[in-house]
């Protein structure tokens, strides 16, 4: 999403030519079919990269291959000869420009004791191993990419520069934090489709209920809020889990702490929104995460926020007063006290939910996010033009 914001604003602004390879766009405005010609005009061109069916593993392999072979054949056609290249993580080896927004090194050290065979039945075992081998290729990308001198990195979180600096050895990395569009994501839309939404998703009027939104559902401490759902069975509460990420991993857990009617999973939408309008309050027990944007959407949206420290979001919370911070991730005691703390005062639920919808509101805009960025770039070209 970052990127989507960023892109726009470059071509707005600054009438630059953005060359995108992605699997997929959505959510982009302005998108043109790629030009055959060598100059073509500013805008941005979608190069569709093939995908292929399979494991999250093959897939992401088979991305930094084709991508890298696709970008070769159109600089070999003289098509496209970029003055700067700029990506997300490690999605190549020659980029100019890199957005980290999670360090897997730190998350690995993490979630270590969670990915243990033994603790899993057999049948998960193939996933798990697939998870961890998937975790060693990330790491080894971060060692061969991120330490190189060459390549500018831009954080997305201060925790995420500490990160870099303790487990790489990075002591320039640039931090430009992520921001929320609050045209989109306020009270006032939240509170105006709460009923059609709690209707949607078949809530009953007393449900109280807490959202997670992630892809790694082990990243994002699943694990942990499971847990804390186990000592909360005698209040009337609800966790919707919105994401992609293999379900039977959580099937048998949620099977054995008898939370079968209380955890429901919810396919992402575009209109992330109606997740918000239909919850009470958000719980984000990270593991380890760069920046976790849903945390800022649901601040943005006057929902009370349980934060992980371990989540760069949480710098933007003063505990206690526009937030919730779980100091440590797995403690599911603490969250489960942190629940039932925001379900029993309403009183604290408001006050919390108001100071932190003011506090989005006035710290930062995706127009400071994307001119910082565009800054950064330029400079970087002028250094290589030199």
């Amino acid at each position: 999403m970052c990127i989507v914001e960023q892109i726009e604003r470059f071509v707005q602004q600054n009438d630059w030519t953005i060359e995108l390879y992605a699997q997929q766009v959505s959510q982009v405005d302005g998108i043109r079919p790629v030009e055959r010609s060598k100059n073509p005009p500013a805008g941005i061109y979608w190069h569709r990269i093939s995908g292929v069916p399979g494991p999250h593993l093959l897939k992401f392999i088979w991305w930094f291959f084709v991508n890298h072979w696709r970008r070769w054949q159109d600089n070999r056609s003289g098509r496209v000869r970029p003055d700067l290249i700029y990506t997300p993580g490690t999605n190549c080896l020659d980029a100019d420009l890199i957005m980290v927004q999670i360090v897997f090194h730190a998350f690995y050290e993490q979630a270590r004791g969670e990915l243990l065979l033994r603790l899993v039945p057999l049948r998960t075992w193939p996933r798990l191993i697939h998870r961890k081998l998937y975790y060693q290729l990330i790491m080894f990308l971060e060692r061969r990419i991120y330490r190189d001198p060459r390549v500018c990195l831009v954080a997305v979180s201060h925790l995420i520069a500490r990160q870099i600096q303790q487990f790489l050895g990075r002591t320039d990395v640039v931090v430009i934090p992520n921001t929320v569009d609050t045209g989109r994501f306020n009270p006032e839309i939240r509170r105006a489709r709460r009923l059609e939404l709690r209707k949607a998703f078949h809530l009953a009027d007393n449900s109280f209920v807490i959202l997670l939104i992630g892809n790694d559902w082990k990243k994002k401490g699943l694990d942990t809020l499971l847990r804390a759902f186990a000592n909360l069975r005698d209040l009337p509460v609800r966790l919707m889990v919105v994401g992609k990420d293999d379900r039977e991993l959580y099937r048998s857990v949620i099977h054995e702490l008898g939370l079968q009617d209380i955890v429901s999973f919810h396919t992402p939408s575009s209109d992330v929104v109606q997740f918000y309008a239909a919850a009470d309050i958000y719980a984000g027990p990270s593991l380890e995460d760069g920046f976790n944007l849903p945390i800022l959407e649901a601040m943005a949206c006057g929902l009370p926020v349980i934060a992980s420290i371990q989540t760069g979001a949480s710098e933007n919370i003063t505990d206690g007063e526009n937030g919730l911070i779980l100091k440590d991730p797995q403690d599911e005691k603490q969250l489960a006290r942190f629940v039932r703390q925001l379900y029993a005062d309403s009183a604290l639920r408001q006050r919390i939910a108001v100071a932190a919808s003011e506090f989005v509101r006035q710290h930062g805009s995706w127009d400071q996010n994307a001119d910082a960025t565009r800054r950064l770039l330029e400079s970087i070209n002028h250094r290589k033009s030199t």
